[in-house]
């Protein structure tokens, strides 16, 4: 029987288990991402109308232009996104989230439920280890 953790299946070697990759990294890592969530959860919050450019960008104040236009055409390219194009002047772009995209949903809000909940904590672990690794660091540049 196969061991599994987090939905990655586990290896057994003589020198210990090796988790298997589940996915490639870069799709962890685009899904990951701090700009993917946000956009996916802007267009989330009109799940039957698609959304124009300038209504992502100012629903999300620190991404660039530039960081949205990747973030989409990765999206787009994930078939996470659709982009519709009309050709009207001035010409309209719209995008919304597809099927695949929208059933990222329900992970998406457990996992930003949890950092919700801990943030506060993990920023207070990080601060408590970044004092005690300059007290331990100013100790040591004594003891020399």
């Amino acid at each position: 029987m196969q061991r599994e953790i987090n939905g990655r299946p586990i290896t057994e070697t003589p020198r210990g288990p090796v988790l298997t990759p589940c996915a490639p990294g870069s799709v962890l890592a685009r899904l990951g991402d701090k700009w993917t969530i946000l956009v996916v959860s802007m267009l989330a919050l009109a799940p039957d109308a698609p959304m124009r450019f300038g209504a992502i960008r100012r629903g999300i104040p620190d991404i660039s232009q530039r960081m949205l236009t990747l973030t989409l055409r990765s999206l787009e390219r994930d078939g996470l996104v659709a982009r519709h194009y009309y050709p009207e002047v001035p010409p309209r772009v719209e995008y919304e989230l597809t099927t695949r995209g929208i059933s990222m949903l329900p992970p998406l809000a457990a996992f930003t439920n949890w950092i919700r909940d801990t943030w506060q904590d993990i920023e207070a672990s990080r601060r408590e280890f970044d004092d005690s690794e300059r007290i331990g660091s100013s100790a040591l540049m004594r003891w020399k």
